[in-house]
């Protein structure tokens, strides 16, 4: 099993380091994301685009086995899909995989349970209808705007027949179906491309808010169709997780004890954490962090900062912690 990253340039470039607290935090990231698991897999690859390559590869350096291009591909779709990057890259493995966002940090090796499953993901994620992030009524409604809407029969299935929903926690993802995975992959990419589907899509404001359904909701369901169809070919497919729940993913002890850290939503912006990420890849990897102020100086046109004046808890280690969404 190979670690694999994806970076669609277009939404990064739309969205500016999100949630960062500043620009060379989200490179920082990327460098930690990478070193630490590299320490745990035989073979890296990232799937990106031209620029993305230009970014990572040539500019901060990181090293890879394996540089994919194939997002390129992308360049006609709404920079809002930030999700399709890692979609296509799901459905572009041709060994298994899985799959790190760049907020992921492997303190310890994945468990073999993981690691030899048909599908592996951080979490399952339960939600009620009507109160939650997850929205496919939204989705369904603003979509079918314009008259016409195709939905995936998987989709359809697991709304009417499921009383359990959830979506599958995507900070890790892979496995050894990729027979599954491609079809998935596949399901997804039509959700968005299909022409009955095309301006409903256009009429859509909240189209950042979909990436959610697209990615992990129509996993899901995926899952759950084919586990009850008999005469489908994925009718034998399971998934295995390293958490059991999303509360107990981002629990701090359950975190610690699996190794685990995954930089969500305001965490990222949070200043513990952010001098916490810079003082250990300053400390572990120097000409890494040397290379991010670079990148991010030669990008605004300003000189990079000498040193960086620690807050609260920095001095320490970037600690294999968690913060709830809000």
């Amino acid at each position: 099993m190979r670690a694999i990253w994806s970076f669609w340039t277009k939404p990064f470039r739309a969205r500016q380091h999100y949630q960062w607290l500043r620009p060379e935090h989200y490179f920082l990231s990327w460098v930690l994301s990478i070193q630490t698991a590299r320490k745990h897999f035989a073979k890296t690859a990232l799937y990106t685009d031209d620029e993305g390559a230009r970014l990572l590869v040539d500019g901060l350096g990181l090293e890879f086995d394996q540089v994919s291009t194939e997002l390129n591909a992308l360049s006609k779709f709404d920079e809002k899909f930030w999700a399709l990057g890692k979609v296509v890259t799901y459905g572009a493995q041709t060994e298994p995989f899985v799959h790190l966002d760049s907020d992921v940090f492997l303190w310890k090796p994945l468990p073999t349970r993981l690691t030899s499953a048909p599908l592996l993901a951080q979490c399952p994620d339960y939600f009620v209808l009507g109160a939650s992030y997850y929205r496919p009524e939204v989705l369904e409604r603003s979509i079918s705007l314009s008259g016409d809407i195709w939905l995936p029969a998987e989709w359809v299935w697991y709304r009417a027949a499921s009383s359990s929903q959830r979506g599958e926690s995507c900070g890790i993802f892979g496995g050894h179906r990729l027979d599954f995975i491609q079809h998935y992959a596949r399901q997804a990419l039509k959700l968005l491309e299909h022409p009955d589907n095309a301006r409903g899509w256009s009429m859509m404001d909240s189209k950042t808010e979909q990436n959610i359904l697209f990615e992990q909701y129509l996993l899901a369901a995926c899952i759950a169709y084919h586990q009850h169809h008999s005469n489908s070919p994925y009718r034998d497919i399971e998934i295995k997780y390293l958490f059991e729940s999303f509360d107990e993913a981002f629990h701090d002890v359950s975190a610690e004890r699996a190794g685990y850290t995954h930089l969500i939503s305001n965490s990222k912006g949070n200043p513990e954490i952010a001098g916490d990420l810079e003082a250990r890849v300053k400390r572990e990897y120097p000409d890494y962090y040397d290379r991010c102020l670079k990148l991010v100086a030669n990008a605004n046109g300003r000189v990079p900062r000498k040193s960086f004046k620690a807050t609260a808890a920095t001095s320490g280690p970037l600690r294999p912690r968690q913060k709830k969404r809000t």
